[in-house]
């Protein structure tokens, strides 16, 4: 098992990708980017590919293992990589039903067999959806088809932070968590959110239970909320599982 594996996750522009921006090494990054080869919202120094083929993620985590130049391997995102798969393997296929099923060996697959085996950092970005479920109970959860969405992408990974956009008044500073002149200006800050909370229970996060610190009486230390900044969840994966 790769325990430097992480899934970050969120909204449409709540900082997915700019969570990437400080990656330490940056030229031993290899990047994959699943969407269209959209830009990154800052300037990389990554080995950036653009996937056309989900099959080429297979080939990218080969290629990456017998690198040793390469530290980190990003997939952004995994929604658009199903999404990719769908329209290359499914539709138009004369069985779609067996097609879907290689849908799902797809991913199981990739996790299986190449990220879980993988000496490197990873991360998958993802997007959410709230979904209504039969019970009509609202989640929020990274959507896709077929039997994935019954067992649920973020089952793969023990480590699930979400990318959040916050009212500076709701935030506390702490270690892991520097709030700018210009985020105290226009009110907000992207950050990362690493436990759930009351308000968040319908939600997919998760991590080993004493990675983060949470605030039980007045002044200790909570880092709930942390600057949306994927090297600081590097760091602690890597502190706290060696």
């Amino acid at each position: 098992m790769n325990d430097n594996l992480v899934l970050i996750c969120g909204k449409s522009s709540t900082g997915k990708s700019l969570s990437l921006k400080n990656l330490k090494n940056p030229e031993g990054v290899m990047y994959l980017n699943c969407e269209n080869n959209k830009k990154l919202p800052f300037k990389s120094k990554f080995k950036e590919y653009t996937i056309t083929d989900p099959m080429q993620v297979y080939e990218a985590f080969t290629s990456a293992e017998s690198n040793p130049d390469i530290h980190t391997i990003v997939v952004d995102t995994v929604t658009y990589l199903m999404d990719m798969f769908e329209s290359c393997y499914v539709l138009g296929s004369p069985n779609t039903m067996q097609m879907w099923g290689e849908y799902a060996q797809f991913l199981k697959k990739l996790m299986s067999q190449y990220v879980a085996k993988s000496t490197k950092n990873v991360i998958f970005l993802a997007h959410t959806s709230d979904v209504v479920s039969e019970d009509a109970i609202k989640e929020t959860l990274v959507k896709v088809k077929g039997s994935l969405m019954n067992q649920g992408v973020e089952s793969f990974f023990s480590t699930v932070i979400s990318t959040k956009k916050i009212p500076i008044k709701k935030l506390s500073p702490n270690s892991m968590l520097n709030i700018t002149p210009r985020e105290q200006k226009i009110g907000f800050k992207y950050v990362f959110q690493t436990v759930l909370t009351k308000q968040t229970l319908n939600e997919r996060m998760r991590s080993s239970w004493d990675m983060w610190a949470e605030a039980v009486d007045d002044g200790d230390l909570d880092e709930t909320y942390i600057d949306n900044d994927a090297q600081h969840v590097i760091d602690r994966l890597h502190d706290y599982y060696n």
